[in-house]
């Protein structure tokens, strides 16, 4: 091909010394519009029809593989398979331009394989097991032993070396590696036991405060766990630290279907008494008491009959107290409310008496575990018991504030009027 060229120029009137110099200038011209017709025709046409297909048939995943450009970038071996065919036509430069093309084919090659893993890892999260299961950080993995293999594989071709040879000399060099690649290896056991142990999922709601995260996972990766927090702030908390420390998963909760209120109301101990009949009677026309205080009163009654108990003392013997009387009256509420999750436990108890009082504990589960109709449930109950806790005769207790202490200041009797 060379001797035509010059041929040809020799024809058009031009002699040495710029013999040569056109006739490689019009080689690079030729082998530059060869390898660009190529490009034109596997991009503009090859890759139009095959485009045309892939997005006409039933199949999804070769959608993906187009979006993510994987041919695309296959394509870009053709006009380099031009030029290293086209290379012996300069004899002088035929083995570093070979040897540059193949390094640009070796590139072009990690590009496709990069293109190809992140398809499968677009297609992978079209599955439901993708919550469950992630494998991004497995396909970094991959991601970085490919792309090792492949500088090894370069850097062979560049100094003309079996890439075996270069292999077993790394290890003088592996404690440099280790170093390097510390945060990977850490992701990667981290990964594996998060998968193993199914520790996390995405979508999970989690709470970790020492990197102040609380909210919904958005991404797991290799190195790193991406959280979305209720406030739409971010926190980014290195995979290891999942392992390394300890955090809260609500995932239980969503799959059990209640979310669990447990809190108190504090009674005032002074308030708390015996029930005089008039308040029973008053509580047996109560819906949720009427059963209740009926067979308490009846059982009392025996009991008291059968030990010869002298009811004129009140501390003789046993009664009916309002607090005790207010706790089953909570307890029935909760059971009737439509709210409250019956599968889950119910329960209203008491706790040690402290200095702020009597703790009355409210410990359900609601049926919704959204958050938002959750703080809906719970102050709803909580608004009904602090308004019928005065029909006990009891009184809710909170530190004197300053209207209690101005108030009890003016009716004392040494201010005057």
């Amino acid at each position: 091909m060379r001797e035509k060229t010059i041929k040809i120029i020799e024809g058009m009137g031009i002699r040495d010394p710029y013999t040569n110099i056109a006739s490689v200038a019009a080689m690079i011209v030729v082998i530059a519009v060869i390898s660009g017709i190529a490009n034109l025709i596997t991009k503009k046409v090859i890759l139009a029809l095959l485009g045309r297909y892939i997005r006409g048939n039933r199949f999804k995943w070769d959608n993906v593989m187009l979006e993510k450009k994987v041919f695309n970038r296959l394509a870009n071996i053709v006009p380099a398979l031009v030029i290293y065919i086209f290379a012996p036509v300069f004899p002088d430069q035929a083995d570093i331009i070979q040897r540059a093309v193949v390094i640009a084919i070796y590139i072009i090659i990690l590009r496709v394989i990069d293109a190809l893993l992140n398809s499968a890892d677009v297609i992978y999260r079209s599955y439901e097991i993708s919550r469950h299961k992630p494998i991004k950080g497995y396909i970094q993995v991959v991601k970085i032993i490919t792309y090792i293999i492949g500088a090894i594989v370069i850097i062979s071709a560049l100094i003309k070396q079996n890439p075996i040879i270069i292999l077993s000399g790394m290890g003088a060099v592996s404690a440099i590696l280790l170093v390097i690649f510390k945060d990977s290896l850490l992701g990667l056991v981290a990964g594996i036991l998060i998968s193993s142990n199914d520790m996390l999922r995405i979508g999970d709601w989690i709470e970790m405060p020492k990197y102040g995260a609380d909210g919904d996972v958005m991404d797991i990766t290799l190195h790193t766990v991406k959280v979305m927090n209720f406030d739409k702030t971010i926190t980014t908390i290195p995979s290891y630290a999942l392992i390394s420390d300890s955090f809260r998963n609500w995932r239980g909760m969503v799959e059990a279907g209640g979310r669990r209120i447990k809190r108190s109301v504090y009674i005032d101990a002074t308030s708390v008494g015996f029930c005089t009949e008039e308040m029973l009677e008053s509580f047996e026309k109560i819906h949720y008491l009427t059963d209740y205080v009926k067979s308490k009163r009846g059982e009392i009654q025996e009991y008291n009959e059968k030990n010869n108990i002298d009811s004129n003392q009140p501390v003789n013997g046993r009664r009916m107290t309002n607090i005790g009387t207010f706790r089953a009256y909570v307890q029935n509420y909760l059971k009737n409310h439509p709210r409250i999750h019956k599968e889950l436990i119910q329960m209203v108890r008491q706790l040690p008496p402290g200095e702020h009082g009597i703790p009355i504990e409210i410990y359900v589960f609601t049926n919704d575990t959204r958050w938002i109709n959750y703080e809906g449930i719970q102050a709803d109950i909580f608004d009904h018991i602090f308004a019928v806790i005065p029909m006990f005769g009891l009184r809710v207790f909170q530190e004197p504030t300053g209207y209690d202490l101005r108030d009890a200041f003016s009716k004392s009797p040494f201010v005057s009027q």
